[in-house]
């Protein structure tokens, strides 16, 4: 059985694994540092919760791998005085890791029992600036917008324009892009004053981004 003592070594050598692997921005040590992982990872895998891999998690889908969240959470260039939406809010710890840093996170999840879960955990974790929203990811929630940051959970195979839209100018969206069986790359997309401006980053597998609110699940 892990003992608390376990967790913190865990914990140590977790980070200075990011560090290693060359996630250098402080605010997003710190943010992960702050978060508990193994809050938001099934019950049979809170010994592994800071083991660098993805795990599964309700509804089919994946808590991704600390690594990549640190990663995509460096590429969006987080402020504190940012608004920042998340589409696929899945177990909550990317949402939760973007809490600690930006001062409001409006995150979408297509599963109502992903979403509800989530809520839960960012209660009872005290993580008030995060708001859940039921719906189609690809919709976002444009009565929010416009939103200093984007960032996208899941592989869409082009860009969402519609998201695109509830970007704020200067804005920076960050997402996995490619098919769902071929390769697929983070990208990191700026809206400059003279048009968008595309930054491709490292090879990556997520699950697919699809359309629509799942069926009540």
């Amino acid at each position: 059985m892990t003992t608390i003592a376990d967790q913190r070594v865990g914990r140590m050598e977790f980070l200075l694994n990011l560090r290693r692997r060359g996630i250098a921005d402080a605010a997003v040590l710190r943010a992960i540092d702050e978060v508990p992982r193994e809050a938001f990872v099934r019950p049979e895998d809170v010994e592994q919760a800071y083991v660098d891999h993805a795990m599964p998690i309700d509804c089919g889908q994946t808590i991704s791998q600390p690594f990549i969240v640190a990663y995509m959470t460096e590429r969006l260039a987080l402020e504190p005085g940012h608004r920042v939406l998340e589409v696929g809010t899945g177990s909550g710890y990317q949402a939760a890791v973007l809490s600690r840093i930006a001062a409001k996170v409006v995150t979408v999840e297509r599963y109502r029992t992903l979403a509800e879960s989530a809520r839960q955990r960012f209660a009872t974790l005290g993580y008030d600036n995060i708001e859940v929203v039921v719906g189609d990811g690809l919709l976002g929630v444009p009565e929010q917008a416009p939103y200093d940051r984007i960032i996208v959970t899941a592989a869409a195979e082009s860009i969402p324009r519609g998201l695109l839209e509830q970007l704020a100018e200067g804005g920076i969206m960050v997402l996995p892009l490619g098919p769902q069986d071929g390769a697929q790359i983070i990208v990191r997309l700026t809206k400059a004053p003279h048009g968008l401006v595309r930054e491709n980053f490292i090879a990556v597998r997520f699950v697919p981004l699809l359309p629509g609110r799942a069926r009540e699940l």
